[in-house]
C-alpha cells in the first residue's frame, strides 16, 4: 500500500501542485495545502473503486482539500489570493507569452472556486465528462460554466 502510495504521488504530484499554485498565493500554505491533499489521498486510497481514472479521482481530491482550505483560510484571513504573484516558469525566450501567462493568471485570480477548478481542469486538457465526475457539475452544467467563464476572462483581459 505505502509503495503504491508512492508511486501515485510521483505520477500524479503535477496536478496537486497545479491545484496548491491555484489556491494558494503564499509558498508556506501551498506546502500546508500540499501536504494536506497527500493525507487525504492516502486516507482515501483504500476507498478508491476505480470507477473513475486515478487522475480524476486525484483532481476530485486535490480540488475539494483546496477549496475546503481556502475556505478556512478566507474566514481567518479574509483575504484575496493574487495569482499574478505565483511565480512561472518561462516557455521560452519571448517574454510577451509570459505576460500573457500572468494575465491569465490574474484573471482567473478574481473568478470564484468553482469557476477556478472548472477553468484549471479545461486548460489540464479534461474533457467535459472528466470535468463532471471531478466537480460533480453534470456535463452540460460544465459547458455552460466554461462558456461563462470564458466570457468573464475575455471580458477582464480586454481591461
Amino acid at each position: 500500500m505505502e509503495k503504491d502510495l508512492i508511486e501515485i504521488l510521483n505520477n500524479h504530484k503535477g496536478l496537486i501542485y497545479k491545484v496548491c499554485n491555484l489556491y494558494c498565493s503564499d509558498r508556506e500554505d501551498r506546502k500546508d495545502l500540499f501536504q494536506e491533499i497527500i493525507i487525504q489521498v492516502w486516507t482515501s486510497l483504500g476507498r478508491f473503486r476505480h470507477e473513475s481514472s486515478l487522475s480524476t479521482w486525484m483532481y476530485r481530491i486535490a480540488l475539494n482539500t483546496a477549496i475546503t482550505h481556502f475556505k478556512k483560510e478566507k474566514r481567518s484571513h479574509n483575504q484575496s489570493l493574487p495569482l499574478e504573484n505565483i511565480e512561472i516558469p518561462a516557455l521560452d525566450d519571448d517574454g510577451e507569452k509570459e505576460e500573457q501567462i500572468k494575465s491569465l493568471f490574474s484573471a482567473i485570480q478574481h473568478l470564484d472556486k468553482i469557476d477556478k477548478s472548472v477553468i484549471l481542469l479545461y486548460l489540464d486538457e479534461k474533457s467535459y465528462e472528466e470535468m463532471s465526475d471531478i466537480t460533480g457539475l453534470s456535463k452540460s452544467n460544465v459547458g455552460v460554466k466554461l462558456n461563462r467563464i470564458k466570457t468573464k476572462l475575455s471580458i477582464t483581459l480586454k481591461k
